[in-house]
């Protein structure tokens, strides 16, 4: 049982440090510029960046966050699956209720992923 909360542990402190970078990475793609620069600094800045490559480090940014949901739902969806079928093969009998859960379960990382997909698009879109 230790075996499986540290397993549970280590997969959250990984969701939130994808989580964390995904946030840093997005914000520091959206543009943000400091409150008060300097006129010299302004200037240049004008002058330096063009609207396109605004547009193409938040696309950058949120296929870095899309890749990472993506990858941690598949490493989810396969432990998942993986269990799953640990416990047909222990209990035979209970096989509909265990696929029962387990699709309820593969279904809600599914949203998950594809909640980071639309976050992602409204990155690039809207900001």
């Amino acid at each position: 049982m230790k075996t499986i909360q540290k397993k549970l542990a280590a997969m959250g402190l990984l969701a939130l440090m994808i989580f964390t970078f995904c946030s840093v990475t997005a914000f520091a793609a959206s543009g943000d510029e400091p409150a008060a620069p300097t006129a010299a600094v302004t200037a240049q800045a004008e002058t330096e960046t063009a609207p396109e490559s605004a547009t193409g480090s938040k696309a950058a940014a949120a296929s870095i966050c899309v890749g990472f949901a993506a990858a941690a739902g598949a490493v989810g969806m396969g432990i998942a699956i993986g269990k799953s079928c640990e416990g047909i093969s222990r209990q035979p009998e209970a096989t509909g209720q265990i696929r029962t859960s387990l699709m309820l379960g593969l279904v809600f990382i599914e949203t998950a992923i594809i909640y980071s997909l639309i976050i992602a698009i409204l990155i690039i879109f809207v900001l």
